[in-house]
């Protein structure tokens, strides 16, 4: 097991990289989801105003031929 965590000798550079790695992933999915919650909400007032144009009944149009 402690010759896989040196890592043949490169355990200084190999494992500052993976947490790098990480943090940059972890980064990213918070930026994501906070960027994706930010656009639902800026969104919310034009679907709301789609579901208020939908629910106006139909117009009845005569269909004489």
């Amino acid at each position: 097991m402690q010759e896989f965590l040196n890592m043949g000798g490169y355990a200084e550079f190999v494992w500052p990289s993976y947490g790098v790695s990480v943090l940059l992933l972890v980064a990213l999915v918070i930026a994501s989801v906070r960027r994706l919650r930010r656009v639902e909400r800026d969104l919310k007032p034009f679907e709301d105003a789609r579901k208020a144009r939908r629910r106006r009944p139909a117009r009845q149009e005569s269909m004489s031929s």
